[in-house]
C-alpha cells in the first residue's frame, strides 16, 4: 500500500489497497476538470492500472471534456480514449443552453442491454428503417434524447473551429487573470502553478491582514473576507464571483471563465473592484 501511494492519487491507491486485501474494486472514476480547482487526473497512468487489474475506467469530463475541441489544450485529456465510459456536459464550457449532458460508453449495445424496457407500444421491432436509430430504449429517460439537438445546431453554426476559438479565449483570459494577480500585493494563490482550466482560485488579503502572522486568528478573519466582498458585489450589481472553503483552506474566490463575451477589460475591472470593495476589511 505504501508503494501504491507513490501514485500521488490517494483514492486510487486506496482502491488498489482494497484489491490487495481481498476486496474487488470494480470502478475507478477519474476526473477531467474538477469543479473547484479545474484539475485533471493523469488519465494515461490510471488507464494503465485499470487495464492491469481489469477495472472499469470512468472519466468525469463534465467540466473539462470541452477542451477536446481545442488543439492547444486537448492534451490534458490524453488517455480519455481508453476509458470505458465518459460523462461530458456541453452546457458548461461549450455554452450549450441548459441542459445538455452526455454519457458515452465504449461497448456498443451496453446501454440498451442495461436499460431497455421492451415497450412494444413505443419501440416496435418491425419498423422499415434501421432500428439502431431508435435510441429511446437505451436510457431510462427515453424522451430526453432531443437534448442533443441543441448541441447539433450549435455545432452546425459555430463549427469545430468556432468552439475551439471560444474555449481557447476563455483559457487565455484565465491565464491573463492568473498572471495579473499571482505576484500582486493583496493576493495569494490557493495552489502553486498555472491553472489547468479556467478556474483561478485565490484569496484577496485586505490591508489589515497583510502584516499579520499566519495563525488561527488570521485564518478566522480571512474566512470572512470573500463572503463580504461578494455581498457587496451583488449589492452594487457590478460583478459576481463564487467562493468556498475546501479542506483546510478557508473561503477563497474561484473565478471561472466560460463566457466567450468576456474581455481583458472585464478581468481588469474585476481586480479593481475586489480591491475597492475589500480595502476596509
Amino acid at each position: 500500500c505504501r508503494r501504491l501511494g507513490r501514485l500521488q492519487h490517494p483514492d486510487l491507491a486506496k482502491c488498489l489497497c482494497a484489491f490487495l486485501q481481498g476486496f474487488v474494486p470494480f470502478l475507478v472514476s477519474a476526473t477531467a476538470g474538477t469543479t473547484v480547482y479545474g484539475a485533471f487526473d493523469p488519465l494515461i497512468a490510471i488507464a494503465d492500472i485499470c487495464k492491469k487489474y481489469k477495472i472499469w475506467m470512468h472519466v468525469d469530463g463534465a467540466w473539462g471534456g470541452g477542451l477536446l475541441m481545442s488543439r492547444k489544450h486537448k492534451w490534458k485529456l490524453n488517455g480519455v480514449e481508453r476509458a470505458n465510459s465518459v460523462t461530458w456536459n456541453p452546457h458548461k464550457m461549450m455554452g450549450v443552453p441548459l441542459q445538455c449532458s452526455a454519457l458515452l460508453v465504449r461497448e456498443e449495445g451496453l446501454m440498451q442491454s442495461c436499460n431497455q424496457m421492451h415497450a412494444s407500444y413505443l419501440f416496435q421491432q418491425d419498423k422499415h428503417y434501421d432500428l439502431s436509430y431508435d435510441t429511446g430504449d437505451k436510457a431510462l429517460q427515453c424522451g430526453r434524447h432531443v437534448d442533443v439537438f441543441k448541441l447539433w445546431l450549435m455545432w452546425r453554426a459555430k463549427g469545430t473551429t468556432g468552439f475551439e476559438a471560444q474555449i481557447d479565449k476563455c483559457l487565455e483570459l484565465a491565464e491573463y487573470l492568473y498572471n495579473k494577480i499571482k505576484n500582486r500585493e493583496g493576493y495569494e494563490m490557493v495552489f502553486d502553478g498555472k491553472p489547468q482550466h479556467t478556474n483561478v482560485c485565490f484569496w484577496y488579503i485586505p490591508p489589515s491582514l497583510r502584516s499579520m502572522e499566519d495563525n488561527e486568528e488570521r485564518m478566522s478573519r480571512l474566512m470572512k473576507v470573500a463572503p463580504v466582498i461578494k455581498a457587496r458585489m451583488m449589492e452594487y450589481g457590478t460583478t459576481m464571483v463564487s467562493y468556498q472553503p475546501l479542506g483546510d483552506k478557508v473561503n477563497f474566490f474561484r473565478m471561472v471563465i466560460s463566457n466567450p463575451a468576456a474581455t481583458h477589460q472585464d478581468i481588469d475591472f474585476l481586480i479593481d473592484e475586489i480591491e475597492r470593495l475589500g480595502q476596509d476589511l
